[in-house]
C-alpha cells in the first residue's frame, strides 16, 4: 500500500487522485442506494437480491411433540449480487480500519515506506483473519464438525446450509473480491501487484470451488485452520515492527505453518480421497452431486499444488532469513583492523 499524502489542494473531480482519496465515500453512497431501495416497493424486489441472503428453503421436522421449522439455504446465480454488495461493505470497512486505526499508529511510529506498506497489509489481514477464525470456529462448534469428522463427507452433497454457513461464504468471497480494487485504491507498487494477485486468485478459486461443489464443510475447516496460521504470522509481524528484537512469534508461526500444511493435506485426502469415494457417486447438476473420479482428482490436485506452492515459498523465505542471519553474524565476528595497521595500508596505497 502506498502512503497517501494529504494536501490542501483538492484534485479535479473524477480524476484518479480524487477517486483514490474519496473512494470510501463513493462506495458508501453506492451501498446506501441499495439500502434505500429496500424502503420502496418498486425497487425493493431488486435491492433485496443484493442485501439479503437468497435461496431460502424451509424444512419442517416432527422431532418431539411439536413441529419445528428450520431455514436452510442453497446457492445460485443470485448470490453474485449479494457478493457484490458485501464486497462494497468490505471496501468501507477496509477504509475505516485504515483511517481510524492503522494511520494513527503509523503517524506515531514513523515507519519507513517499506514498513508502512507491510504494516498496513498485516494490520488489515490480522483484523480479517481474527474475525474469520472466531466466526468460523463458532460455526464448527455449532454444527459439531470437530467432534464428528465423518460429517465432512457423510450425506454429501451438502446442498443445504444454515444461514451462518452461507453468510460466512458470501462474506469471504466479498472480502477477497474487494482486495482487487484495493490494489488501485491503495496505490500498490507494481512489483507487489503480481504477488497479491496470485494469492487473491488462490483464495477466490478455492473458496468459490468449495461453495459451488458443495464442499462447504471441508472448506470451512480448512479455512479456519489456514486463517489461524496466517493470523499468527501477521500478528508476529506487527509485533516485530514495534520491537525488532522480538522475533519469537515467527518461530511459532514456522512450526504451525508446517503442521497446518500436513493437517490440510491429511483432511483433504481423508475427505475427498477416501470419504467421498465410499459415498454415493455420480454427476448430477440438478441435485448438486459432483462425486465423480475426475472431480475428486481435480480437487485434490488443486489442494496439493497449492500446499506445495506455499511450502516452496516458505522454504525460500526461511533460507533467505538464515542467509541474512549468517551474514550478520559473520560481520559481527569479523575483526576490526587497528589504527596502526590501517595507517600502514593507507601509506602503501599512496606510495
Amino acid at each position: 500500500m502506498g502512503i497517501r499524502k494529504k494536501t490542501n489542494k483538492s484534485p479535479p473531480v473524477f480524476s484518479h487522485e480524487f477517486i483514490i482519496q474519496n473512494h470510501a465515500d463513493i462506495v458508501s453512497c453506492v451501498a446506501m442506494v441499495f439500502l434505500l431501495g429496500l424502503m420502496f416497493e418498486v425497487t425493493a424486489k431488486v435491492a433485496v437480491f443484493f442485501v439479503t441472503v437468497q435461496y431460502n428453503v424451509t424444512i419442517t421436522t416432527n422431532e418431539g411433540p411439536d413441529e419445528t421449522s428450520i431455514n436452510f439455504f442453497r446457492h445460485g446465480l443470485k448470490d453474485l449480487a449479494t457478493v457484490f454488495f458485501y464486497m462494497l461493505v468490505a471496501i468501507i470497512m477496509h477504509a475505516i480500519i485504515q483511517e481510524y486505526v492503522l494511520d494513527k499508529i503509523n503517524r506515531r511510529m514513523h515507519f519507513s515506506k517499506t514498513k508502512h506498506s507491510k504494516f498496513n497489509e498485516s494490520g488489515q489481514l490480522s483484523a480479517f483473519y481474527l474475525c474469520s477464525c472466531v466466526w468460523g470456529t463458532s460455526i464448527l462448534v455449532q454444527e459439531h464438525f470437530l467432534s464428528n469428522p465423518a460429517s465432512l463427507w457423510e450425506g454429501y452433497p451438502h446442498t443445504l446450509m444454515l444461514f451462518q454457513m452461507k453468510f460466512f461464504y458470501i462474506c469471504q468471497m466479498g472480502y477477497w473480491l474487494h482486495a482487487l480494487p484495493e490494489l488501485y485504491f491503495q496505490k500498490t507498487k507494481k512489483e507487489d501487484i503480481l504477488r497479491q494477485l496470485v494469492y487473491i486468485s488462490l483464495y477466490l478459486v478455492q473458496i468459490g470451488g468449495a461453495y459451488l461443489l458443495n464442499l462447504t464443510r471441508l472448506g470451512l475447516v480448512l479455512l479456519v485452520l489456514h486463517y489461524f496460521v496466517e493470523l499468527v504470522f501477521h500478528v508476529s509481524r506487527l509485533i516485530y515492527f514495534s520491537n525488532e528484537n522480538n522475533q519469537a512469534g515467527f518461530t511459532v508461526w514456522a512450526i504451525l505453518f508446517v503442521l497446518g500444511r500436513l493437517l490440510t493435506l491429511s483432511l483433504s485426502v481423508l475427505t475427498v480421497g477416501f470419504g467421498l469415494a465410499g459415498s454415493e457417486q455420480g454427476l448430477d447438476l440438478a441435485s448438486g452431486n459432483f462425486n465423480v473420479l475426475i472431480v475428486r482428482i481435480t480437487v485434490l490436485a488443486v489442494i496439493c499444488v497449492t500446499q506445495a506452492f506455499m511450502m516452496w515459498k516458505f522454504i525460500n523465505f526461511q533460507l533467505r532469513r538464515w542467509r541474512e542471519h549468517a551474514q550478520a553474524q559473520s560481520m559481527k565476528k569479523k575483526p576490526v583492523p587497528t589504527k596502526s595497521k590501517s595507517s600502514k595500508k593507507e601509506n602503501k596505497g599512496w606510495s
